[in-house]
């Protein structure tokens, strides 16, 4: 039988689709054969249960593919099941390696993360994200600041949930807790390492003072070299990048001022002015040792294969997460820094006398 004629002008209605509903911690229950407190109970993971029910909810959960609500269960338990994350957008490596590993630990620990970018002029920006992640309810915040601009934004500011500061070197305060990686150490490992090697004229090819890393790696190269009775001599601020250590590089050799070695502030610094030593047939490490800091992927291939300071990102984003959980419980965690690693290769070797010397 033909369709009945339909009025001009008129569409006809498509049968609506039927949405799927989402699993819910009732349906693990019916399914696995259990009660619905067995089922929360495996889920808050409680000593209570015996390992077959167990692996039955868990395999039910997988099967049926239930996804937990986060904002009941942290209304059911009065606990948060997400932190906040406050970075200033910088590219550079650590920075980003921070953030990464900080988000992969907070969702092995089962907090959900939600990341906000506060930009110049910090005074404003850092509130306006701290506002909005207290909004959404974050258990707590931590704040990647490696700018001493951005940092000072965030102790003035003020927040009702527990803040946590990554910045090297810099002190807690009684509304801001810190944490950081010993780069000071650090430095002090690269510097100590070329000292040892008999280099006396160890310069240092920095980043910018306008970070905290910049600063911190300045000061264990100045610590180490005193230690040692040797005066800190060469000291060239810059921006980290490749391009302004190679323009660096080029200017110490047109103006005859290579020293024996060089701690270069990041690998990025480290590789410009290999580059541009090669290029003027200064070699590496004869003429000139290099150490870098940070090991960045590839380091490794460089030519040669750059000796550096190692950053365990995954340990630092760890006891981050540790210090942070233990604000929002309300207990002391240990915050002693870090150890980074120095990684010896080819870019640094003994000490010879130049031509003259």
């Amino acid at each position: 039988m033909a369709d009945a004629a339909v009025p001009s002008g008129t569409r006809r209605r498509r049968p609506e689709a039927s949405v799927p509903r989402k699993p819910t911690i009732n349906d693990v229950a019916q399914v696995a054969g259990v009660s619905f407190g067995t089922v929360s109970r495996v889920l808050n993971n409680a000593p209570d249960v015996s390992a077959v029910t167990r692996q039955r909810v868990s395999q039910v959960i997988q099967e049926i593919g239930y996804r937990r609500n986060r904002a009941a269960t942290a209304l059911v338990t009065s606990r948060p099941t997400s932190i906040g994350i406050v970075t200033d957008g910088s590219p550079r490596f650590g920075p980003v390696g921070t953030l990464m590993a900080l988000e992969n630990v907070a969702r092995k620990k089962g907090y959900a993360t939600t990341v906000i970018s506060a930009e110049e002029p910090y005074g404003q920006s850092v509130q306006a994200a701290l506002d909005a992640l207290d909004d959404i309810g974050a258990g707590g915040i931590i704040v990647i600041a490696p700018v001493v601009e951005m940092a000072a934004a965030v102790w003035n500011a003020s927040c009702r949930v527990p803040v946590e500061m990554i910045a090297a070197g810099a002190s807690s305060t009684p509304n801001v807790y810190t944490y950081s990686e010993n780069q000071e150490l650090g430095a002090r490992l690269a510097t100590q390492h070329l000292i040892d090697l008999g280099h006396t004229d160890v310069a240092h090819v920095a980043g910018s003072m306008d970070w905290f890393d910049g600063r911190v790696r300045k000061r264990g190269w100045e610590a180490a070299l005193r230690d040692a009775g040797l005066t800190p001599g060469l000291c060239l601020e810059g921006d980290w990048s490749p391009r302004w250590a190679y323009e660096t590089g080029l200017r110490l050799v047109r103006e005859d001022r290579v020293p024996q070695a060089i701690f270069a502030a990041s690998d990025h610094t480290a590789l410009g002015l290999i580059r541009a030593f090669a290029e003027n047939g200064v070699r590496v490490p004869d003429d000139v040792s290099i150490v870098g800091f940070d090991d960045i992927e590839g380091s490794d291939y460089f030519l040669p294969p750059l000796t550096t300071v190692r950053q365990d990102f995954t340990a630092l984003a760890l006891m981050s997460m540790e210090v942070l959980i233990g604000a929002m419980d309300g207990r002391e965690v240990d915050r002693t820094p870090i150890p980074p690693t120095l990684v010896v290769r080819n870019s640094s070797t003994r000490a010879t006398p130049r031509k003259g010397q």
